[in-house]
């Protein structure tokens, strides 16, 4: 198919987009439920299990902005088969780890995989669709996205529950790789050959510094409860803090001295977006961290199977979807920011509600109590998630909302890796000499810090969010490097 053809399978493209995407997303959140079967079958202890599930979101997040680089330059139908194909590989290896250790490093491996994959979805379907057809595009696009998210406890624990062949935990990862192979064999089909701009430089540098400052701030998350905060847990601290510091001096430099940085450095010097980075770090620790932390209460804490503890994550997964809906076809347009302060409130009202339902739990334990508290605390998370990207991004210029958006999808994802390592330790410490419910309820209070926190930030956030029709940028080298509408679009 020749660059200047008519691109006759498009809406094929969309459903290759959406089958890949959904799978990158989904082994973010599908490993949830694996605990006790990966304990039984691995022996791993509390933090080899936070390091199978936080692992793949910080080797995703560190690499999102260099695998849209990757794409300006090398094209992205080969980066999108690449990694597609290094993805369903990794899965593959996953699903054979013999120990705890080689799960961890094909975790990786798969994250950074879905680093590469990711960006190139969006970009793609740019390409590929314009006018009207775009805006229905997105529409389909980003509710799924947001859905494949949600969804993952819920179809792990029904594929673990299922045990076919006898494998267990192994299948979560095996189911990729079927659907790997056909989706890389359609694509390889269905894609335009266009080229990439070789002209494009990769900042190696300002990828290795992000790389290492996320793996220096998750290491003594995961490491330090489990051994009393060590001297080299402090340091390590610190030590991410420099890396980040260096990473925006070192992408003014290279901006100054007529080079291409990974990101656009002005962005940095925006006040709203800086504190956006902030609130959005907070929040998504926040609700991944609670997540998890519900996952392991029901199947530590009660007894519930893999495919129970899935189910048991849907009152969260209906309660945003209708935060989400309301936010993003009401309240959003109408309130601006201000949804971005009524959503926290709700939050803080279920977990509030939640905390008093778990010092006083029934036996034999039943979830249905718990479940008008968990359901509010997904609306107000909806509310929040559907508006929030949109909000921040009116905060920068036009020819910047490229790197912004992938700078904020970054910190998304290795902001669910820290609040992995910081909500399972704040659970298992409590497990360890108290009940279950007692650690679901310290991770409710650290939860209910970080949304005031993050409610205070909101003050400083812009009133308004960013217009519809600069949602989805055009496809410019500057501003199509990075996922530009991984997270605009599934916000709206």
């Amino acid at each position: 198919m020749s660059f200047d053809q008519p691109v006759r399978y498009r809406w094929l493209i969309l459903a290759v987009m959406l089958t890949a995407e959904v799978m990158d997303l989904l082994d973010a959140t599908i490993v949830n439920v694996a605990g006790p079967s990966l304990e039984q079958s691995l022996g791993t202890s509390s933090v080899g299990l936070q390091w199978v599930i936080g692992g793949y979101a910080l080797a995703l997040g560190a690499g999102l902005v260099l695998g849209g680089r990757l794409g300006d330059r090398f094209g992205r139908r080969r980066m999108f088969l690449g990694g597609l194909l290094a993805f369903t590989i990794a899965s593959l290896l996953c699903a054979l780890a013999p120990t705890v250790s080689a799960l961890i490093v094909m975790r990786l491996i798969q994250g950074a995989a879905g680093a590469m994959l990711l960006p190139q979805g969006l970009g793609l379907l740019r390409e590929n669709f314009s006018g009207p057809e775009l805006v229905t595009v997105f529409g389909i696009f980003g509710p799924v996205l947001g859905l494949g998210g949600i969804i993952g406890p819920v179809l792990g624990g029904a594929l673990i529950e299922a045990d076919l062949f006898g494998i267990g935990w192994r299948l979560v990862f095996l189911v990729n790789v079927p659907i790997g192979l056909i989706a890389v064999a359609v694509a390889w089909r269905i894609l335009p050959r266009r080229p990439g701009d070789r002209a494009a430089s990769v900042d190696v540098p300002g990828a290795a510094l992000v790389a290492a400052a996320s793996g220096l701030l998750v290491l003594p998350l995961n490491f330090g409860p489990e051994n009393d905060w060590p001297w080299w847990t402090w340091a390590s601290l610190a030590a991410s803090v420099v890396g980040f510091g260096l990473f925006v001096l070192q992408q003014r430099r290279l901006a100054r001295i007529g080079g291409v940085p990974l990101v656009t450095p002005t962005i940095f010097t925006r006040r709203a977006y800086t504190v956006g980075l902030g609130g959005i770090a907070l929040f998504f620790a926040g609700l991944i961290g609670t997540q998890l932390v519900l996952t392991l209460f029901l199947q530590i804490g009660q007894d519930f199977t893999a495919g129970e503890a899935g189910l048991g994550n849907l009152p969260l997964a209906v309660g945003t979807a209708i935060g989400g809906a309301l936010s993003g076809a009401v309240l959003a347009a109408k309130l601006g920011r201000a949804v971005l302060q009524l959503g926290p409130v709700i939050q803080l009202l279920g977990a509030l509600v939640l905390w008093f339902q778990l010092g006083s739990l029934a036996v034999p334990f039943s979830i249905w109590p718990l479940v008008p508290a968990i359901v509010v605390a997904g609306v107000g998370s909806g509310m929040v998630i559907a508006a929030l990207f949109s909000v921040i991004l009116a905060a920068v210029d036009d020819h910047e909302i490229g790197s912004a958006s992938g700078v904020l999808s970054a910190v998304q994802s290795i902001a669910g890796s820290v609040g992995v390592a910081v909500f399972g330790s704040v659970f298992f410490d409590a497990v360890k000499t108290s009940a279950p419910a007692t650690g679901f309820r310290d991770a409710l209070v650290v939860q209910g810090g970080l949304l005031l926190v993050f409610l205070a930030l909101t003050f400083a956030f812009p009133q308004h969010p960013r217009p519809d029709d600069h949602a989805v940028p055009e496809a410019t080298p500057e501003s199509d490097h990075g996922p530009v509408a991984v997270s605009t679009e599934e916000s709206r």
